[in-house]
């Protein structure tokens, strides 16, 4: 059974790794059942932040406006978490994410987990609904602000001291951390040919954007070119 690790949690711009980027990291470490530290940053990931993000979690575009980068900010979780068993509510979502920035910032990025939510499906069956929001309700766990990072990742590791302290007898198999399975390849950063043409689509369209164009992966470019042309149509020489 797992006394020590970080509980971790990330807001994102979607939800797919491949294509989504993260806003906000937030991580708690736990040691021997006692909060230690904190880790929490949001991420000026270089793209516009879809309305219904905003919606969802309250980060607005000047939030993340001067905040670290993607490789400052990961690198900071990397520091802070260490080696230690990571914990969240639907861990491997968060971990997927994580992972495939730390490929493509060059590293490897091989963890053992405990995924809360798993652990409320096994234990409370007959539970209407397992996220993070109903399980802490159901626990009585205080949430200040739902839907941003330090808190949910809060919130998961009291979920998880609570779900030990009623089932960890009953069930100690499932408080024992296993490895997190996710496979990724690492994305070429955006070539100057791309840059050098996505700025000129941008400026012969007339189209205002916030993206940071040399944060682009080569995968991205392509992706924000193609969607430019399918709108607006070719540049016309």
């Amino acid at each position: 059974m797992e006394n020590n690790y970080v509980a971790f949690d990330l807001e994102t711009t979607g939800l797919r790794p491949k294509y989504d980027k993260i806003l906000e990291i937030g991580a708690v470490k736990v040691e021997g059942g006692e909060v230690t530290g904190t880790y929490e940053t949001f991420i000026d990931s270089g793209v516009e932040i879809p309305e219904r993000i905003t919606e969802l979690t309250g980060i607005t575009q000047e939030m993340v406006q001067g905040s670290p980068g993607t490789k400052e900010a990961v690198e900071g979780f990397l520091e802070f978490s260490g080696d230690f068993v990571l914990l969240g509510h639907n861990v491997l979502f968060d971990y997927s994410f994580m992972k495939r920035n730390v490929v493509n910032l060059g590293g490897t990025y091989e963890r053992k987990g405990l995924d809360t939510l798993a652990i409320s499906r096994l234990c409370l069956p007959q539970l209407p609904g397992k996220s993070l929001d109903k399980m802490a309700a159901h626990y009585g766990i205080p949430q200040e602000q739902h839907h941003r990072a330090l808190d949910d990742a809060l919130t998961a590791a009291r979920l998880y001291e609570r779900l030990v302290e009623e089932f960890g007898e009953k069930r100690p198999d499932l408080f024992e951390a296993s490895p997190l399975v996710f496979k990724v390849k690492k994305e070429g950063p955006i070539t100057n040919s791309q840059k050098v043409y996505l700025r000129d689509l941008l400026k012969y369209h007339r189209i205002e954007s916030n993206v940071k164009i040399e944060m682009l992966t080569k995968s991205e470019a392509s992706r924000m070119i193609d969607g430019i042309i399918s709108r607006h149509g070719k540049m016309m020489r």
